[in-house]
């Protein structure tokens, strides 16, 4: 017996098919086209039976959620709410936009932090190893902030800011930048950056003579932030949590 072989487990087609992948039917035609991977190995035999607790499967080399006790929410923070599940001061906080159909899921923490007037994408789960791994600098998560910055940008400055810039607790390099914009005295850019030291992005532009003026991160990885309104919070679909696994190698 191998190390994916249950005997007394649930057949593979079904438990594709409880988590959504495809109808037992469909999950039968990627188990038997060599699609399906449990622990490791490629399972092609119809009659495979696994333990939807302790089994990893993957699908096309994206891992599947088999538990339905773990939540993966993206909210988007408005400005002027802190990264806190609770505020004993009573100041507005992430903990306030649970409250009602996802206060009572147990272990739900918000991954990272926003500072009070950043908005944008911060991903909420119950999922520890996931979240762990997430905020852990050896996996270097993308993160996309949009940033209204004082000043006309000079050109070469994405470049320099790509070479690496010395701040005083060190160099920080961005992975990519571009400006969208650039009026009255004021531009718009986009920062990509792995780096989740605090306030990097405000203490990085700040650096460069290009102070802030406005800062919405509008991706982690490969979640978007899209038009999500302010304020709201949405389950993340399958694709985005297994895209989500393979950012942080689960």
């Amino acid at each position: 017996m191998t190390s994916s072989e249950h005997p007394d487990g649930v057949r593979l087609q079904k438990v594709l098919s409880q988590a959504g992948v495809a109808s037992r039917r469909a999950a039968e035609d990627l188990i038997v086209a060599g699609r399906v991977e449990v622990n490791g190995e490629v399972v092609t035999e119809l009659g495979r039976r696994v333990d939807p607790l302790e089994s990893v499967i993957h699908v096309d080399g994206t891992r599947v959620n088999l538990r339905d006790d773990l939540v993966y929410l993206a909210f988007n923070k408005p400005k002027g709410v802190h990264s806190t599940m609770s505020d004993d001061r009573g100041r507005p906080c992430v903990g306030d936009y649970l409250r009602g159909r996802w206060e009572e899921t147990p272990g739900v923490v918000h991954v990272g932090r926003l500072d009070e007037n950043t908005e944008g994408l911060l991903l909420l789960t119950n999922d520890g190893d996931l979240g762990h791994r997430l905020m852990h600098p050896s996996y270097r998560v993308l993160k996309t902030y949009f940033a209204e910055v004082e000043g006309l940008v000079p050109r070469g400055l994405g470049k320099e800011l790509r070479a690496g810039w010395e701040l005083p607790d060190g160099i920080v390099k961005v992975d990519q930048f571009r400006v969208k914009d650039m009026h009255s005295g004021k531009s718009m850019i986009e920062l990509v950056i792995h780096e989740g030291r605090k306030h990097i992005v405000r203490r990085l532009m700040a650096a460069t003579g290009h102070p802030v003026r406005k800062l919405v991160r509008t991706a982690v990885g490969d979640v978007q932030l899209g038009n999500q309104r302010p304020g709201t919070i949405r389950r993340l679909n399958r694709g985005e949590v297994g895209a989500l696994y393979r950012n942080v190698e689960l």
